[in-house]
């Protein structure tokens, strides 16, 4: 992306489940940009991991240690993070997720099934809620939802992580309307299939899901999934000022974001429903 490093230069960025996968990924990204980063996990170890990369790489890096589904910690996270930074946070990304019950809906113990909520939903839900205030004050920010498989077929044994993540690209939707008039953007990224903890959870239930879900784990396991540069580039666009005028949007990895710079879209166009620009 043109003149990316110079437009991302001291941007204040806060990362939830920054300590590994794909928040971890976007957290060194963003910060080869020159952005400062706050890292959000519950665990020490990895965020002590995630900051000790970044610091090495040059980067400049913040450890915050709370958990998404609390809401008062998100608030706090923010406020600490304005602390250290000395300004606001221009962009919020929640990366923050897990698979939940790999069970038929029936056999999925519902203390699991609702923490998988409390995290993708909820803890989306808590960090908006966290940094929109000073985005909508300020009339500048950026906000943007990792999620997955909301536009595909559903697959068995996976119901509380599919109706999780698909409840946030509506959430996203809901967002983007309310806040259009303070010049801040929320989409939704579907950054593909990546390698991450999660691909071995799947593939360590092979005797629970279809054949396809297993075949198709084993095959990011061994390649590694969607390249890493272009799930930054993604990222990157949807931060930028280049993307101003997408808000409330369902992107997925093979979108061509050069196209969508100068895009006109229809209301319905890259939302729940997938219906093309």
């Amino acid at each position: 992306m043109p003149n990316a490093t110079t437009e991302f230069k001291n941007k204040n960025v806060l990362i939830t489940g920054a300590g590994r996968g794909l928040g971890k990924r976007l957290a060194l990204g963003f910060a080869r940009l020159g952005c400062r980063i706050a890292l959000v996990s519950r665990s020490k170890s990895e965020l002590d991991l995630a900051h000790i990369e970044i610091e090495q790489a040059g980067g400049n890096a913040l450890r915050i240690k709370a958990d998404v589904t609390d809401a008062e910690q998100l608030i706090m996270a923010v406020e600490r993070a304005h602390l250290a930074f000395q300004s606001p946070l221009d962009i919020l990304i929640c990366a923050a997720g897990i698979h939940g019950p790999v069970q038929t809906f029936l056999k999925s113990p519902l203390g699991a099934w609702t923490q998988a909520v409390n995290v993708n939903l909820m803890g989306v839900v808590h960090a908006c809620r966290a940094v929109l205030p000073h985005m909508v004050k300020r009339r500048a920010g950026k906000i943007i939802v990792l999620t997955c498989d909301s536009d595909r077929p559903p697959n068995s044994h996976l119901s509380a992580y599919t109706v999780s993540k698909t409840a946030l690209v509506r959430l996203a939707e809901c967002i983007a309307v309310e806040v259009a008039d303070s010049n801040v953007q929320i989409n939704c990224l579907d950054p593909g299939r990546a390698y991450t903890t999660l691909t071995d959870e799947l593939i360590q239930a092979e005797d629970r899901l279809e054949p396809a879900v297993v075949a198709e784990a084993r095959e990011v396991r061994r390649t590694g999934g969607a390249p890493a540069e272009l799930q930054l580039q993604q990222a990157m666009f949807l931060a930028s000022e280049q993307s101003n005028h997408i808000s409330g949007k369902l992107i997925h990895i093979n979108d061509d974001w050069q196209k969508l710079r100068n895009a006109t879209l229809r209301p319905d166009a890259l939302t729940l429903r997938r219906v093309a620009k």
